[in-house]
C-alpha cells in the first residue's frame, strides 16, 4: 500500500513537471547576430552559430535555452558543452553564451537579469 502511494505521489509530480516545463518558441536571435559581429569580427562562425538559434526555450528571467539539454555532456546527449563566451556590448548587457563541442550555441545567460540589475545600473 505504502509503495502504491509512493508511486502515484511519483507519477504526480512528474506529470507537474511535464506541465510546468517551458515550451519551444519562435526565436528571433538578430540582436545577438549583430553584437556577434560587431565584437568578434574575426569569428563569422560564432554570428552564423546564433543566426540558427531560432527555436528557444526560456529556463528563467536569465536564461535561454537553445539545444536540449536532456542528459547533459552524456554520450549520446545533443548538449556537449566546451566553453563559455560573453558579449559584453549589446542592448541587454552583458550574455555569457554557452558554446557547445560541435560550434552550436546551446544557451543564453543574461548577466545584468542574474544580478537584478538594469545595464548602466551601478
Amino acid at each position: 500500500m505504502v509503495d502504491a502511494i509512493v508511486l502515484g505521489g511519483a507519477l504526480a509530480l512528474v506529470a507537474l513537471l511535464r506541465y510546468r516545463r517551458p515550451k519551444w518558441i519562435a526565436y528571433d536571435p538578430d540582436w545577438l547576430v549583430e553584437a556577434a559581429a560587431r565584437e568578434y569580427p574575426d569569428q563569422p562562425s560564432l554570428a552564423a552559430a546564433l543566426a540558427r538559434c531560432t527555436r528557444a526555450r526560456w529556463e528563467s528571467a536569465a536564461y535561454v535555452r537553445f539545444v536540449s539539454a536532456r542528459r547533459a555532456n552524456r554520450p549520446g546527449a545533443e548538449w556537449q558543452f566546451d566553453s563559455n563566451l560573453a558579449l559584453e556590448d549589446t542592448a541587454h548587457g552583458t550574455i555569457m553564451l554557452d558554446i557547445l563541442r560541435d560550434g552550436r550555441i546551446g544557451g543564453a545567460e543574461f548577466l545584468s537579469r542574474l544580478l537584478d540589475r538594469q545595464p548602466g545600473d551601478h
